[in-house]
């Protein structure tokens, strides 16, 4: 029905009145045609071109929003476990450390995946932690706070 009314519009009245009663007026019996011609670009292919473009232009926030949580969900955390890496390959004998549970101790050994450290100076009590167990090391200010 739709090709009709708009075959319709577009045909003149004496192609109208050529078209016998009863019958409906094709593409094929359309003395003036609106298709395009063999060898050229239909016009519904430059359509789907202006489409594809307007539908990605409509998705850039979606992307945005992409970009921004690899930044702070997955850059984040990343940078912070590689700097604590490095923290932890910097131990050295009798540095100060604070563990995740909130003992001080001296380092007294490095070897691998465990760190030796010294709680009690007087009792010479010491614990052995693994790497990922080192929440900071603490400086000669930090120690006279």
């Amino acid at each position: 029905m739709n090709n009709i009314w708009t075959q319709a519009a577009l045909a003149p009245q004496a192609a109208l009145a050529q078209a016998p009663e009863g019958q409906e007026l094709t593409s094929e019996q359309d003395p003036v045609s609106t298709t395009a011609e063999p060898g050229t670009p239909a016009q519904e292919n430059t359509n789907n071109k202006g489409d594809i473009w307007s539908m990605l232009k409509s998705m850039w926030p979606f992307f945005a929003v992409l970009i921004v949580i690899y930044f702070f969900m997955l850059r984040g955390p990343k940078r912070k476990q590689q700097e604590h890496q490095k923290m932890v390959q910097s131990l050295k004998k009798n540095d100060r450390v604070r563990t995740i549970g909130g003992i001080l101790g001296t380092v007294i050994d490095v070897r691998g995946d465990d760190i030796t450290l010294k709680i009690d100076e007087s009792n010479n009590t010491k614990i052995h932690v693994i790497p990922s167990a080192i929440a900071a090391v603490l400086t000669d200010t930090a120690n006279a706070k």
